[in-house]
């Protein structure tokens, strides 16, 4: 790298759009309320908490291909370390003002930055320029698959102009000379913790299980009441036209129960769209939000004939189950207005036409996904137990 005096870097095309996609999928299936106003997170230790650990995968050969570009272009190779792996997203009203990524006591560990791109500047969302205060690029505009890497120091003060509409979805890894700071040993240990005596578990063994209720909660603020406000993870399954039903829903109304609407939604669920219930129980909402997001990622690029289904278990909604789907919707979606602006109604899965034949096949398809990746997860993770560093093997592909 020639010496600048704002050395930042563009990498085109550096993601594949399937790939933009797929963490998009992760994302939205698995995110929870992040550091600032408006703004989603999904981190690598958050999936393996959540028995997710399977989902970190399709991570592995981006880290360590980010990390090569940012230590060639400025010229330090083999020293670094990843600091954090995340994905990032913001919506309507998040914005950031001048700063750089150092000026925090503790966040000085950090020597570099890499943000990448999901998606794209006026087709999914509005505003979110990214603006560096000194040297060129002055501006970078956001489209999917690009990567900027720059130092995360004085050299790059940068801002973020507020998101007008939609979300705006990064991957972005922070790096460090810091071998403390590494991010690949907290992961490993965290790993190691997890049953993971592959194929001796049963389907269920990677099964999402959900994290706390107020790390899902918008705004983080009412997390402790719940008076206002509304679940993510239900509001990301309502812009996709999306509506939940359980058979408990009604007991829990009763003024004399002791359990919430929150205990509901960790139990076995049904989905509805429009008056159609899908007759299959899943196993929380986390599983169910998995299942919805992979068929949106996943059912533009299959026919019909290409999607094996049981008969699909489609029954009209009765009166009564119309009724606990109202109840949970009531107490789930507080502020639909809040939901729609915050995740703009509608937006997401526009081009995805639904069919409730083809979604029910997507159970399966989504199974085969996730097995193939925990199958994976497994036969690499003794050399990453071995090396205390998480990295692509070939000897195991």
């Amino acid at each position: 790298m020639a010496e600048t005096e704002h050395p930042r870097h563009i990498l085109h095309g550096f993601l594949s759009p399937n790939i933009c996609k797929e963490l998009e999928f992760i994302h939205k299936s698995c995110s929870t309320i992040g550091y600032r106003q408006s703004v989603f997170s999904t981190t690598l230790p958050h999936l393996i908490a959540t028995n997710s650990p399977h989902l970190i995968m399709p991570f592995i050969p981006l880290r360590e291909k980010l990390k090569e570009k940012v230590e060639e272009f400025f010229g330090c190779e083999y020293e670094l370390f990843i600091e954090f792996t995340g994905l990032i997203s913001w919506t309507k009203g998040a914005s950031i003002g001048w700063h750089s990524d150092d000026n925090r006591p503790y966040l000085k560990q950090r020597d570099y930055a890499a943000v990448c791109y999901l998606n794209s500047y006026g087709v999914d969302f509005g505003g979110g320029l990214f603006h560096f205060q000194d040297g060129e690029p002055a501006t970078f505009v956001p489209m999917a698959g690009d990567a900027l890497i720059y130092t995360a120091d004085s050299r790059n003060v940068h801002s973020v102009d507020e998101i007008t509409h939609g979300e705006r979805l990064t991957l972005t890894l922070w790096f460090s000379r810091d071998k403390s700071h590494d991010e690949d040993y907290k992961l490993v240990s965290f790993l190691t913790k997890l049953p993971l005596n592959y194929p001796n578990t049963g389907s269920n063994a990677y099964l999402p299980l959900p994290a706390s209720q107020n790390m899902y909660w918008f705004p983080p603020e009412q997390s402790e009441t719940y008076e206002s406000g509304f679940d993510i993870r239900c509001a990301r399954l309502h812009v996709l036209g999306y509506q939940l039903y359980s058979k408990n829903a009604s007991f829990v109304a009763d003024a004399q129960s002791s359990r919430d609407f929150s205990d509901i939604i960790l139990e076995p669920l049904r989905v509805v769209r429009g008056s159609d219930l899908f007759d299959y129980e899943f196993a929380n909402i986390l599983h169910l939000l998995q299942v919805v997001q992979f068929y949106h990622w996943k059912a533009p690029e299959l026919k019909l004939s290409e999607v094996k289904t049981e008969p699909a278990k489609i029954v009209s909604v009765s009166a009564s189950q119309q009724e606990n789907i109202r109840l949970l919707k009531l107490e789930l979606l507080k502020d639909q207005h809040l939901v729609e602006t915050i995740f703009q109604s509608g937006m997401y899965g526009e081009h995805v036409e639904h069919d409730l034949v083809k979604f029910s096949g997507m159970v399966g398809l989504w199974e085969s996904y996730t097995s193939n990746l925990w199958h994976d997860l497994v036969l690499r993770l003794p050399k990453w137990i071995e090396n205390q560093s998480i990295f692509v093997d070939t000897s195991v592909e």
